[in-house]
Order: C-alpha cells, then structure tokens, then sequence
C-alpha cells in the first residue's frame, strides 16, 4: 500500500526496539519509549501521544509531531478525554481527566514481535462530535485483540476545538482554510499507526479503520480525504456517514462565517476587545473557561468544512468521481435509529396526523414520499413513521455512501441491518428494567460487534445476547482479517452488488434491498433538487 505523506511532515520514521518482563513492555517509538502492561495474553498501551498537544498557540491547528520526551512515558492508565460534558449518560469512561492536551491512543495486542503481521483495527469513538473517548468501556479492544489483531482507539479534538472556522485561522493558515481539526487529528493517529504499529505486532498494509455514529461519519471522511485515503485498507462504518443529507461538509466561506458571529459573541460575554483580532485574545483564554462559556451560548456544534487540505473538495464530490479509497467496506444501521415518537410528538398517530406532518416536511414532494412510506393502520403507521425517522436522521445517509461505494469501487461492500432489541437497563442503573423499543436504537450494536458485553454493566445481558453478539463479532472479526465477513460456520452475507443485505438477530438472513432502494430512490432525488 502506498503511504501518503502529511503536508506537516507527521509521518514518523522510527528505528524500535523492545525490552520485556514479566509484567511491563517497553517499547521505543516516535519521541521516545513507552512503558506499556502485559495484561493476560495481551500487551495493552494506554495513552500514547501521536501528536503535540494541541494548547496555547497550537490551538486551532492542524497537529504537529510529537514532541520527544526524556526517560520512560508509562503508557498504563487512560489519558485525558478532550473536552467535553456529560451528555449521554450510557458513557462510562476510564479517562484520567478532560483537558485540552487530549492527542493519545491506545492499543491492545496479542504480541509485540514485529513479524507477526497481524491485522489492524483502528476504530474512532461516537458522540455527535461532541463526547466520547477511547478509554470507554465498550470499546475495550480486549475481545478483538485475543482473536488475532491489534486494536488502536484514538482521542481527537471536538467541539469548538475540533471544528471551529474562523477567516482570522484561514488567514494565518498556509493553505488559507480552517476548522476540521477533529479529522486532521484522526489522520496524524492514522499516520502514527501506519509508521509505528509493525512494532506492536501489527501490520501497516492491513489497517482497518471502524468507527460509529461520529466515528462512522469520520470513517467516510478519511475514506474521502486524499491526505488518508491510501494508508487504509478496509473500513467498517456503523450507523453514519459524511455525505448527506443527514450530515455534510459546507462551503469554506460558510463555516467561516459561523464560526465569526460565535467569535462575536463569545467576545461580549468573556469581554474581549473587539477591534482587535479575536483568535489570539480566544487562544489566551482558558480551554475550560472558553469551553463552558461556549457550552452555555449553545457554540457546542460546528460544522465540518471544505477547507481546502482534508477536503480539497466536498465529499459528495469526491465520492462521485471515485476519487476515494477503494477498499472493502462493511457497513449499515440499527432498526430504530429514529422512533415514531420523534415523527408525532406529541400528536395522536393517527393517518391525519402522519399526513399532516409528511405535507409540513415535504411541502413538494408530498406524493412521492407518501408512496415511499405508506400506512394505514396504527400499526403500520408506528413502523412507517420509525424508518421514516431512522431514514432522516442516519439510516438514509449511510445507505447512499454505501452506494456511492459500490458505484465507485473495485472492491465489495457488505450491508446489514442490526435488528436485536437490546434487554432493558437495569434498575440499579437508572433503567425501569423494561424497555418499549421496536427495534435495534442507535449505537446498541456497539458492545456486541467488539465483544464487549461484559464490559458494559448498565444491561441485563440474557443468554440470546451472547448469541448475537458471538455472530456479530465473528462477523467483524473475520472482515478485519480477511476484507470478507464470511466464513464457513456462520450465515452467508451477501455482497451489495447483489442487491442484498443482512439482517442481524440471532437468526441472520440476507433479504432484498428493493424496498430500501424505492425509499432512498425518493429521497435522493429530494436531497438532489435542495442542492441545486
């Protein structure tokens, strides 16, 4: 696989060397050695910096190179989340703090003697952009690395720190654009794992990046991105994807513009001059207090930019013409990724009500969509109006990247449908211990994919789950190594190509994709007429 190099010069060439006990690894790497645990059968790395931090000047840029450090770093405990609230509470950390020098992986493996050639798995943690870190229990890459491969989770910028434009940034920029922070961090760990994970066991040709929900949408983005499009050698994209219409990339001069009127105001509220240039009186102020002030004006999300260096084009262009990695990819959603209770509101479901609600977001293409989405009975108007927000708000767009894949790409696609009702959360954990779910809700699959079942307490986990996830695992497991998830003990998954997807329960079965393509047919077309 040919490497791309990083404009900042963030590719590292190392010579490693390692030293073993029993109970600890050392390992010599970019900037200097590490410190990791022998854990079992595993060797297990936490907080390994791949990056400068990000702080005082470095503060909306992209990465730099790590800076050597002196001695032995213990990379033994969590490192700092990059900042962040507390919003979904089915997030359990082991993070030794939140602050804004947040740039550090974490790697499980299964041996450290660099002819292995293991597989690797390098997966990006959710939370809309906002949350999340790699120290989150179910992404514990235990499970994955006791099947034969090195799992890499990663930190990277968010918030106002990971997607903020401003013309003041594109001005001092070298190739004049600013913001997507949050991916050009993705790609210095990308880059990181590529020049360094041979000495971990791994192998740099056979680099799978996974993630889900934001880590799918960045999963599609690097996949895009010329700068990491050839340091990747499959992709597994859960629930989430960078073209839309769910979620996209904007003009530079948008972004920009958003992120000078939040400039404006947070100057009134933290009482800087506003004659003066903004960036370097917001760089002097302190990560938490500008991090809370901008939390409480509502400046929590930004978007993502066509800057110029990650995107030299939007991504819907780029997935058109082909000019994306083509390497297998495995993807797809949950059942409920929207609920009906999200379409009505609080109105009856009734077909009045449905039809009202079509003809207010769907002014033009009232018929088309009702066609798409019919329903008469109460029953069916509860289903209809599910997929119908599952299809607005992810389902939909994940659907067309995995499309414009197939379209584009020598290699196969694998869809599914992730369809087991997770059991009910535990008292003990705030649940009621019954659930009124329909179907698989949003980021569900996540702990049955990597096997992490165990590692998640909030659930009352029954025999039938530990079914599920075994399939569903295999299923990753056996893609990750081989860029098929095929194999001969478990249910056929067929290829995109044929029309054909994968429902998973504990029975899986491939099932057509006509209904799927008449809705998302509709669809596209409306996205299609709101861009030109």
């Amino acid at each position: 696989m040919k490497l791309s190099s990083s404009i900042w010069g963030l590719l590292f060439g190392t010579i490693i060397t390692l030293k073993c006990n029993a109970s600890d690894i050392q390992v010599s790497v970019d900037g200097g050695d590490i410190s990791g645990d022998s854990i079992g059968q595993l060797s297990v790395f936490r907080g390994i910096p791949y990056a400068a931090p990000p702080v005082g000047a470095l503060r909306w840029k992209p990465p730099h190179p790590v800076r050597p450090w002196k001695g032995v770093h213990q990379a033994t405990k969590f490192p700092n989340q990059c900042l962040q609230k507390y919003l979904f509470d089915d997030m359990r950390f082991r993070a030794s703090g939140v602050s804004e020098d947040c740039l550090y992986l974490n790697i499980w493996t299964p041996t450290i003697d660099k002819s292995s050639a293991l597989p690797v798995l390098v997966y990006f943690h959710g939370g809309g952009f906002v949350a999340g870190d790699g120290s989150e229990l179910r992404y514990d890459g235990a499970a994955m690395a006791k099947q034969g491969m090195v799992v890499v989770t990663v930190n990277y910028r968010m918030g106002i720190f990971g997607l903020f434009s401003h013309p003041e940034l594109s001005q001092e920029s070298t190739y004049k654009g600013s913001g997507n922070y949050t991916f050009l961090d993705q790609h210095a760990a990308l880059n990181w794992v590529v020049e360094n994970i041979q000495q971990f066991g791994g192998d740099p040709s056979r680099v799978t990046i996974g993630g889900e929900s934001a880590g799918s949408i960045s999963v599609s983005a690097l996949m895009a991105s010329p700068m990491s499009k050839d340091l990747i050698a499959a992709a597994i994209g859960q629930s989430g994807s960078i073209i839309g219409p769910s979620f996209h990339a904007i003009e530079m001069k948008e972004a920009e513009k958003e992120g000078q009127l939040a400039s404006l105001k947070l100057a009134e509220t933290l009482g800087l001059d506003k004659d003066k240039k903004l960036i370097p009186q917001l760089r002097a102020i302190s990560a938490q207090t500008l991090f809370d002030t901008a939390f409480e004006m509502g400046f929590q999300r930004f978007s993502v930019a066509v800057d110029g260096l990650f995107f030299p084009t939007s991504p819907e262009s780029l997935y058109a013409t082909g000019d994306i990695a083509k390497v297998p990819l495995l993807a797809g959603v949950n059942s409920e990724e929207g609920n009906y209770a999200w379409f009505f509101g609080d109105k009856p479901v009734t077909v009045e009500n449905y039809h009202a609600i079509l003809k207010d977001l769907y002014p033009h293409d009232f018929d088309a969509v009702l066609h798409a989405y019919p329903a008469q009975t109460e029953e069916q108007l509860k289903q209809t109006a599910q997929d119908l927000s599952s299809d607005r708000f992810i389902s939909f767009s994940t659907w067309n990247w995995a499309d414009k894949v197939n379209s584009a790409n020598e290699q196969p696609v694998y869809y599914y449908i992730y369809d087991h009702i997770r059991p009910a959360r535990k008292v003990s954990e705030g649940g009621t211990g019954k659930h009124n779910n329909r179907g698989a809700v949003h980021s569900a699959e996540i702990e049955y994919a990597l096997g992490n079942l165990d590692a998640n307490p909030l659930y009352l986990w029954q025999a039938e789950d530990y079914e599920v996830s075994h399939l569903l695992h295999s299923y990753f497991v056996q893609f990750i190594k081989t860029h098929n998830p095929n194999a001969p003990e478990l249910p056929v998954w067929p290829e995109f190509s044929n029309n054909q997807l994968l429902r998973i329960t504990q029975s899986p079965e491939a099932e057509s994709m006509d209904t799927l393509t008449k809705r998302y047919s509709v669809l596209r077309k409306i996205q299609t007429k709101s861009i030109q």
